[in-house]
């Protein structure tokens, strides 16, 4: 892209984000919110940055992706509390419902994406929410041992992207793929991929992995009846 159409492209991107502030669960949240221009309803996807981020690091990430595919990113600022599990998913839905307000948002095509803290927390969402969200990716987060009987809490079997780097400092590559093992075995739609040597970092593939979770994700929408 020539030097003044990519500046154009990113100053039309940086108009089209705004932030917002709502209240959900009787707590405070502060959230960004990217909404390409649209006639008709678009796909959205909640962002959830690992421990110690921000809003920002997510949805920079997938900005690109959004602009090109017209998709709406709603990108949280996410308390590094262990209260915040619990409410989680009921929070998830009040922030897309927020963003519901300024942003067309298709309901049936609402996904979750998460990174480390954030991906654990997106297997919550999957889970615990799975009649709101059509989908949902992690990287470099799995589901602990002590914890599988959430796979039983889902009311449906949503598809799964699923990414590690094989070199992971914090997620053994044996738990992530425990958790790809049992997510397929109960049914779920699951698309796996690991990177060798790479380490729990992002930013070196991020690219890689936002391109192919929208191009696994994106055809799965939420049956009718579901809205």
């Amino acid at each position: 892209m020539r030097p003044l159409l990519l500046l154009a492209a990113c100053a039309a991107a940086a108009s089209a984000q705004t932030t917002r502030d709502v209240r959900c669960v009787d707590h405070d949240f502060h959230y960004q919110v990217y909404s390409p221009d649209a006639r008709s309803a678009l796909p959205a996807i909640l962002l959830l940055h690992g421990a110690g981020g921000t809003s920002s690091d997510l949805l920079d990430v997938f900005l690109p992706l959004a602009t090109r595919e017209h998709v709406v990113l709603v990108a949280p600022q996410i308390p590094r509390e262990t209260w915040f599990e619990d409410v989680a998913p009921a929070v998830f839905r009040c922030l897309v419902e927020d963003a519901r307000r300024t942003a067309a948002i298709d309901p049936r095509r609402i996904y979750l994406f998460g990174y480390s803290m954030g991906g654990y927390l997106a297997f919550d969402g999957a889970m615990l929410a799975s009649g709101y969200f059509a989908g949902a990716g992690v990287y470099g987060a799995a589901i602990a041992d002590d914890y599988v009987s959430i796979v039983d809490r889902a009311d449906r079997r949503i598809p799964i992207a699923i990414y590690i780097g094989t070199r992971d400092q914090f997620y053994p590559l044996d738990l992530v793929r425990r958790t790809r093992d049992l997510l397929t075995r109960r049914g779920f739609p699951v698309r796996y991929r690991e990177f060798p040597g790479q380490d729990h970092g992002f930013a070196p593939v991020a690219d890689q992995v936002v391109g192919d979770a929208w191009r696994f994700l994106a055809p799965f929408a939420l049956p009718l009846s579901e809205r």
